[in-house]
């Protein structure tokens, strides 16, 4: 029994899918490696603040292959639907940290999608 209930719970992990929010940012070139540090702050304490965010990442650019179009910053927010992504969106910490954001942004580009495996 054992097994089967390991087995029956690894498959429902494998169709668990989740809508993935990926944002990359540009920052103007006027922006101090202190102002892009304090958007970076802003963005990872979102989890905290917004129960909606199942799980988030974020990183630099380090590809080698030198196609980034001058994106240097991307975060991935992950939520369980739709409706919770949507809910993110206008929350009031978003909002604040869009307005850290603003002055710094060159670029955005953003792609929700829901993740398949």
């Amino acid at each position: 029994m054992l097994m089967s209930t390991t087995i029956q719970a690894q498959k429902n992990k494998q169709h668990h899918k989740q809508l993935r929010h990926v944002v990359l940012f540009s920052f103007k070139a006027a922006s101090t490696a202190a102002d892009i540090k304090k958007v970076e702050d802003a963005f990872r304490v979102l989890p905290a603040q917004i129960k909606e965010i199942q799980d988030f990442e974020w990183g630099i650019n380090n590809s080698p292959e030198n196609l980034n179009q001058e994106f240097t910053h991307c975060f991935l927010v992950s939520f369980a639907s739709e409706k919770a992504r949507d809910s993110y969106l206008p929350h009031p910490a978003h909002k604040a940290f869009v307005e850290v954001l603003k002055p710094h942004l060159e670029k955005v580009l953003v792609i929700d999608y829901w993740s398949a495996k």
